[in-house]
């Protein structure tokens, strides 16, 4: 219970010098002036991560030979497989089953209650237990057009906008379109959504919206959806049997050129499985723990781009893996809170962006994209960025303002995950202001998919965040776990219909030898083991101090 040092304390002053006119700048309905598309398109090329060509190589193998991706993108796709085809008995199958869900989050978990209520037996292969995952980290909200004034139509245009017109429109007009579906389905789940008073479903503003339609469950909107979806499949134990700590490492395809199953590794027991599927679905989720270009990441600590990995091997395209979502708001002191997300939420509720002199320098709900590259700009070329004790930079989020705003209580009330993880820090956030910096949040490529999660490999489906082309490159808040949803359901849908007619051939694993012949023809000696699995963070000493141990 340390709370700030004393010389982030004294920082904190500016901040509670400018906190009252501020608060009646913002209750008049003033705020900072949005930036220009001018300045956006400047300061996105100037100071975002994306666009910087450090960092950067092309990839010499795969569909995507050419693209120019962050070296650690390039570094797993172009990985050797952890799986000797020459000794895998494909003659011997383990488990046999309708549709092969790879991912127990929540893309994974609606895309198996579909394709069960399809009348199809379902395997969900999971690498921790089921639920851990991002879903469960996301907390600020899910969009959805449900109220008067909004409408489908209005959030499309807002995603495509965010997208910077990237986006694909088949893609978007499903996710839109689908939108107040999902909230009614979620719902009918037993959800626990926010509501006024009068029992209306509460809703506010996100980033880059145009209306209040961000609905959510206090700070924990992906915690309450996956906990309602995980139990619904629980309840389903008959038709859906769930496997944990069993990541899949390699999919199987057949010699008609489809997907046919994977390959699973068990985790405790290190035993192979062998799951022979007529339909499979990809939700394996993003890659945040790949830590692109250095920063710290939000992410679960599952988190490594399987997935891609899998699906680049069978040929499968990636898009806009060049893009990666940076959230503007991720902690950066305490120490033990770094990278965590603090949900944009905090700022759809009034909560600004101040630099070390307590001076608001942006406008709090610009797109993620642009929100992180103001406050890059503040801590690199402006010089006004707070340091921690340890040399990290940041500025401050004025939370403080939410009470004062909307009355006492409402920071404990509306934030209440974020609240608890900062008082066991010593830092009351009704109080003081949080510091932060941009943090690896989201990878907006990934498999390209159809409207449906289908792909251009026959069998094989996709949904969640492991996919890419519904955000184009750069997503708003509120989309993903919406995005979740809705190419679940529709990948569950399209994969037990694939599955009730398709006839399959001789399994095979001769892709798999096809790409490594791939890598040496490209020259690339002693590529990485892929899929990674899980993140190594053991510090080199350590590793030398181990190896020292092994040699004695």
């Amino acid at each position: 219970m340390s709370g700030y040092p004393e010389e982030l304390k004294v920082l904190i002053k500016a901040v509670e010098q400018t906190r009252s006119k501020r608060v009646e700048q913002s209750k008049k309905g003033e705020s900072f002036p949005a930036l220009t598309l001018e300045q956006r398109k400047e300061w996105l090329n100037k100071y975002h991560p994306d666009f910087k060509t450090k960092g950067k190589r092309k990839l010499k193998v795969g569909p995507n030979k050419g693209d120019l991706l962050p070296e650690e993108v390039v570094d797993i796709l172009e990985s050797k497989s952890r799986v000797n085809s020459k000794l895998v008995d494909l003659n011997k199958v383990d488990i046999e089953t309708d549709v092969l869900v790879i991912g127990g989050g929540g893309a994974g978990t609606a895309a198996a209650l579909m394709a069960q209520e399809a009348g199809c037996k379902v395997v969900i292969a999971t690498k921790l237990r089921h639920g851990d995952s991002n879903t469960v980290m996301a907390e600020g909200g899910i969009q959805g057009a449900t109220q008067e004034g909004d409408s489908p139509f209005y959030h499309y245009l807002d995603v495509i906008g965010g997208g910077h017109f990237s986006n694909h429109p088949n893609l978007v007009g499903a996710l839109t379109n689908d939108a107040p579906l999902i909230i009614n389905w979620l719902e009918e789940l037993g959800t626990m959504l926010d509501k006024e008073e009068d029992g209306r479903l509460k809703t506010r503003h996100g980033g880059g919206t145009s209306r209040k339609r961000m609905h959510s469950a206090g700070d924990m909107t992906g915690a309450e959806i996956m906990r309602v979806v995980r139990d619904e499949a629980r309840n389903r134990s008959e038709n859906i049997k769930v496997i944990e700590f069993a990541p899949a490492i390699e999919l199987i395809l057949d010699d008609k050129g489809s997907c046919a199953g994977a390959i699973l590794y068990n985790l405790e027991t290190k035993e192979f499985l062998t799951v022979k599927a007529k339909a499979v679905i990809m939700a394996t989720g993003g890659g945040a723990r790949l830590h692109i270009q250095g920063f710290a990441c939000t992410n679960h600590y599952g988190a490594t781009a399987d997935g891609l990995v899998m699906a680049y091997r069978a040929g499968v395209k990636n898009v806009f893996m060049d893009s990666t979502q940076y959230h503007p708001t991720g902690a950066v002191y305490p120490e033990q809170n770094v990278g965590l997300l603090i949900t944009e939420k905090v700022r759809g509720l009034g909560a600004q962006l101040l630099n070390i002199e307590g001076e608001q320098f942006c406008f709090p709900l610009e797109p993620r994209d642009i929100e992180s590259s103001c406050i890059i700009r503040e801590c690199s070329d402006v010089g006004k960025g707070v340091g921690t004790p340890i040399g990290r930079l940041g500025v401050w989020l004025d939370s403080p303002m939410i009470d004062m705003l909307h009355g006492e209580g409402t920071v404990r009330r509306e934030l209440p995950a974020k609240y608890i993880q900062f008082i066991r820090h010593g830092i009351d956030i009704s109080k003081e202001p949080m510091l932060i910096y941009p943090t690896l949040h989201y990878q907006n490529g990934g498999i390209e998919i159809k409207e449906h999660g289908n792909t251009t490999l026959p069998g094989f489906y996709s949904a969640g965040e492991a996919t890419g082309g519904v955000h184009g490159r750069n997503r708003l808040m509120g989309n993903s776990l919406l995005d979740i949803l809705v190419f679940g359901r529709r990948a569950g849908i399209a994969a037990s219909e694939y599955a009730k007619k398709v006839k399959q051939g001789k399994l095979t694993l001769k892709h798999v030898d096809a790409f490594e012949k791939g890598l040496e023809k490209a020259g690339l000696k002693n590529p990485p083991l892929g899929p990674m699995i899980l993140p190594d963070y053991t510090p080199e000493q350590v590793k030398n101090r181990q190896w020292n141990a092994m040699t004695i």
